[in-house]
Order: C-alpha cells, then structure tokens, then sequence
C-alpha cells in the first residue's frame, strides 16, 4: 500500500505553488484574450486558391481600414480573420447567413482582386450586448457547476462524519484544475495571441465534470472503508483507497489523453482550443483527484494546519478524531 497520506503537504506543495503561479499569470493583464463571443466583433474564415502569406493578408486588410484585425492560419491558405464589428453583417445564429450584402462582401472582393479567388466558409457577428450576456451567463453556468457540486457530494456523503469537507475538497481541487487552465490561457493569449469562446467554457465545464467524477469515486472508495472498519485509520483508508483506484484513473485519463492528443493533431482550428482545455484538464483532474481533494480531506482531519500554529506559538496538542460513519 502506497503511503499518499505521508506525503500529503509534497502533493499539497506543489499544487499551491502552481495554483500561484498561474494566478499570477492571470492577474497581469491582459487577463484573457476574449473571442468575439465575449468582445464583439465579426469572424470569417477565408480559403484562397492561391498562395498567400499571412504577412501580406495582413498589409491588405489594414490597407482596408482593418488592422485591428487577428489572422491566425486555419490551413493551406486558410485563414481565420476576426475584426471589429462589421458592418451590415449577419448576427451570431441569423437565418440569413453569410450571404447578406455588406462591408464583409466588400473585404472580400477587395482581397479576390488582390490574391484572386477567395472562398468564404463561414462567418459570424456577435454584438457588445450579446457578447455581454454570453459572458454573464458563461459566468453563472461555472459558479452554479459548482454548488450544485458541493450541494451534491455533501449530501452523498451524509452517513460520514462532516461530509460538507468532501464536497469543500472536490471544490477545491476543481478550482485548482480550473485555475490551471486559466492561467494556462492566459500565457498563450500573451505570447500567441490565442482567444477564449463559447467552446472554451464547454470545455471547461466538461473537465470541471471530469474532475468531480474521477474525485467522487475515490471519495467511494473511502467511504467504504470507514462504513466497513469504523476504527480504522482515516490516514490508512485514504491510502489503501487511492492504492486501489490509482490504476483505474491512470489508464482511464490515459486512453482519454490519446484520443485529445490524436484530435488535436488531424483536427482543424476551429476546435483546437477545445481539445487543449480537455487535455490539460484531464491531466489536472486526474492530479487533483488523488494530491489535492483526498489529500485536503487527511489535512483537515488531522488538523494539520492548527498543529502547525500551536507548534509556533507553544500550545499543547489537541486530541485527533477520525472521521467515521455519523452517529
């Protein structure tokens, strides 16, 4: 048996520095680089016959009174453009689709003439107050996620003693795995320019479920510990609990991280962001799953932060209580 328990404050370690470290990142701005769903704006991904290089693509749309605008290579002359809100453009959703004359219809035949034929797939507006919404709501759909969470693991776990900590300590440690990813991004909309939409919070609702799932069936596995042995050490049933479900997690996010991996590598643009929230949060959950929640759950049973303080300021010890089946 694997002694996880004994090295709680290592696993604990590391994931606060890293949580830091990606707050730290986060909190220099800019914070994110927000997609049009979040800051308004047009979208369009225009297909070329010919060779043309971003460089040149760029030149010819500030020529156009766009040099505001973000290029990002989709493919063999294809690109993804997204600028400022065009004007007589289709809304996000609208029946009308691309086909509606306007100032996109006039850019697009300004760079025909330039580079020669072009191809438009898709394209999409999103207004200040839809773009304002769409954020709100992204917003309120992570917080609920996450109380109803906590709402649910504390009554799952009703017949143990305090079973609000398990639920606090899968909150935890989803909130650790979504900082990750935050930060993550972050860093990428600093360095690359990479932006945040509508499939990002898919995504990361998607690893917040992840998350939860693969920390609740630990958490069983204790459960079934204490309830069976109620004078077992929470200590030791922590460690036989993770020992037991150390395999199946691993190979379980293993087989998920090839299929991410695969799609990310024959998978277009358009769905790339999607895959690497799902990546780097699999392997975050698979993580917090067995060094933050359980490990947090130990730490406060066995007051380990009142211990650290009573050391410093000379006060006796106060007796442990193990966290067995509630009366």
């Amino acid at each position: 048996m694997l002694d996880f328990a004994g090295k709680r404050w290592w696993y604990l370690g590391v994931s606060l520095i890293l949580f830091l470290v990606a707050a730290v990142i986060l909190a220099i701005p800019p914070r994110l680089e927000g997609g049009i769903e979040f800051t308004s704006g047009s979208s369009v991904t225009l297909v070329f016959e010919q060779q043309v290089e971003q460089e040149d693509l760029r030149s010819a749309l500030a020529d156009l009174g766009h040099g505001e605008a973000r290029i990002q290579g989709a493919g063999a002359n294809e690109f993804l453009i997204r600028t400022r809100v065009l004007e007589g453009a289709p809304s996000l959703g609208s029946a009308e689709g691309p086909v509606q004359s306007g100032e996109i219809d006039q850019i697009q035949a300004a760079l025909a003439e330039k580079f020669g034929p072009v191809t438009r797939k898709d394209f999409s507006t999103v207004s200040s107050t839809v773009s304002t919404e769409i954020a709100r709501n992204a917003t309120f759909a992570v917080i609920a996620a996450s109380l109803a969470i906590l709402v649910y693991i504390s009554l799952a776990f009703r017949h143990l003693h305090k079973p609000w900590l398990f639920g606090t300590a899968a909150v935890i440690a989803l909130v650790h795995d979504a900082v990750m990813i935050l930060g993550l991004f972050s860093l990428l909309g600093k360095w690359f320019g990479t932006q945040v939409d509508t499939g990002f919070i898919t995504a990361l609702l998607t690893v917040i479920g992840f998350s939860v799932h693969d920390t609740i069936v630990v958490f069983d596995r204790i459960r079934e510990k204490v309830t069976h042995d109620p004078f077992i050490p929470f200590t030791e049933a922590v460690n036989a609990s993770l020992t037991e479900t150390l395999a199946r997690s691993i190979n379980t996010s293993f087989v998920v991280v090839l299929t991410v991996v695969a799609m990310l590598l024959i998978g277009g643009v358009t769905i790339r962001n999607f895959l690497l929230v799902l990546l780097v949060g699999i392997v975050s959950g698979t993580y917090s799953s067995i060094g933050i929640a359980s490990q947090f759950v130990v730490a406060w049973e066995n007051d380990d932060v009142g211990k650290f303080f009573r050391r410093l300021t000379g006060r006796k010890e106060e007796p442990e209580a193990e966290l067995g089946p509630a009366a």
